[in-house]
Formats: structure tokens, C-alpha cells, sequence
């Protein structure tokens, strides 16, 4: 049985805190949407399997070593139509990481650029990319509630006010300190303390921390 020719590439959804959270997009430099906003992305070589192309884009876009960001598969993208040039399957990733640098642009983009979450909310991207973002945007989301991903966005060692922060640049809301603090030092295995402390947060020495080892959060962080 024949089938029509397609190809599978790989888009990233990458985010970071930049005095708020961030994603990375790129303005493309060819058609299909030549000057338009995109997710970073491409197509996958043959001799690639798709973790390894998702951390090659990276790398193109960002200058980030492999291993040094928090990387997940995020979903799979294949409705007829999505690309104009044939038909295209593309297999999304999440990627998270505190402090991003200034991107680079990859070899098919005009500029690479951080850009609010919020303001992109208002924006049109090429491809079906708007809904990519939006589905990684959710993701880290929901995740800051029932796991410790919100580490990811923190430094090796980071205070209970740097974590509280994370939390509120993500979720987009204001959250009590005293509440935060009690449920985060409470819930078993989130923070591992390291017996030292700083004054970087201004006032009084703050404890310092690092991720402790559970995988999973109980009770949950809700948002609401």
C-alpha cells in the first residue's frame, strides 16, 4: 500500500523566568512564515532519535549544553494541514530552565527572542504553534502542583522565597509567604536542606535549599 510522503520533525516549548515567565520564539527566516513568530524546532535527521533532535534544537537555539535543562516529551502535533509543504508530524517537548541566556537564532530564523507568556497569549504563531505553547504552558503549570518542577526553575541552591517566587511568576498570582513556607518545608521530600544560609533575599539569613527526592508531591500544591 502506498502512502504520501511525511516527515517528523520536533518543536520546544522553552521556558524560563525572565522578571516573568518567558518562552522562546523565533521569527522565521524561510517560508512557510517567513517573518513570523514560531516555536523553536526542526526536522528530525535520519540517523536521530527524537530526545536527541528535541536536545540538538536546543542547544541551536539557546547555546545550552545538553543535560544542563529540565526536558520532557510534551505531546504529538499531526493534523492534516499544519504544514503547508507536506505532511508533517511534529513531537513536542517541554523545556524548563532558570535564568535563560540571550538566544541565538538557528540556521532557518532571522532572530531569536524571549517573549512573556502573557504577551504571546495576544499573538498569532506560525504553524498550529499557538496551541504547542499554550498545551507547554499548561503542563508546567499543572506539574508545579503534584511535583517538584518548580526546582527546575530555581538555582542548585535556592531559598524558600526564590521558590515562592517561581511559583507565582508561573501560575500568574500573588501567593501568602507564611502559607507557602509552611506547605513547602511540610510536604515530605520537596526540600532537602543544606545546613547553610543567605542574605540575598534582603533581611535576615533565609535557609538554603536544594531538591529533595520525591518525585511526586503529597498533599498537592493547588493553585486555587
Amino acid at each position: 500500500m502506498d502512502h504520501p510522503p511525511f516527515a517528523v520533525t520536533v518543536d520546544l516549548v522553552v521556558l524560563t523566568l525572565r522578571d516573568e515567565l518567558c518562552a522562546l520564539v523565533v521569527r522565521r527566516g524561510i517560508e512557510p512564515y517567513a517573518g513570523e513568530w514560531a516555536l523553536p524546532g526542526g526536522f528530525v535527521r535520519a540517523d536521530e532519535d527524537l530526545p536527541d533532535a528535541a536536545r540538538r534544537e536546543l542547544a541551536e537555539e539557546t547555546g545550552l549544553a545538553p543535560g544542563s535543562v529540565h526536558i520532557e516529551q510534551l505531546a504529538g502535533y499531526g493534523a492534516p494541514g499544519r504544514d503547508p509543504r507536506l505532511r508533517v508530524v511534529t513531537i513536542a517537548y517541554l523545556a524548563l530552565a532558570p535564568d535563560l541566556p540571550v538566544p541565538s537564532a538557528g540556521t532557518d530564523a532571522a532572530e531569536a527572542r524571549w517573549v512573556p507568556v502573557r504577551a504571546l497569549a495576544a499573538e498569532r504563531l506560525a504553524f498550529d504553534h499557538d496551541r504547542i505553547l499554550a498545551d507547554g504552558v499548561e503542563r508546567a503549570r499543572a506539574k508545579l502542583e503534584y511535583s517538584p518542577l518548580a526546582t527546575a526553575f530555581c538555582a542548585p541552591e535556592f531559598t524558600v522565597a526564590e521558590l515562592r517566587r517561581v511559583y507565582e511568576l508561573v501560575w500568574d498570582t500573588r501567593l501568602d509567604p507564611r502559607n507557602f513556607h509552611r506547605k513547602v518545608t511540610g510536604t515530605a521530600g520537596l526540600l532537602a536542606p543544606t545546613g547553610r544560609t543567605t542574605t540575598r533575599d534582603g533581611g535576615r539569613p533565609a535557609q538554603l535549599y536544594r531538591r529533595g527526592e520525591a518525585e511526586l508531591l503529597y498533599p498537592p500544591m493547588l493553585r486555587s
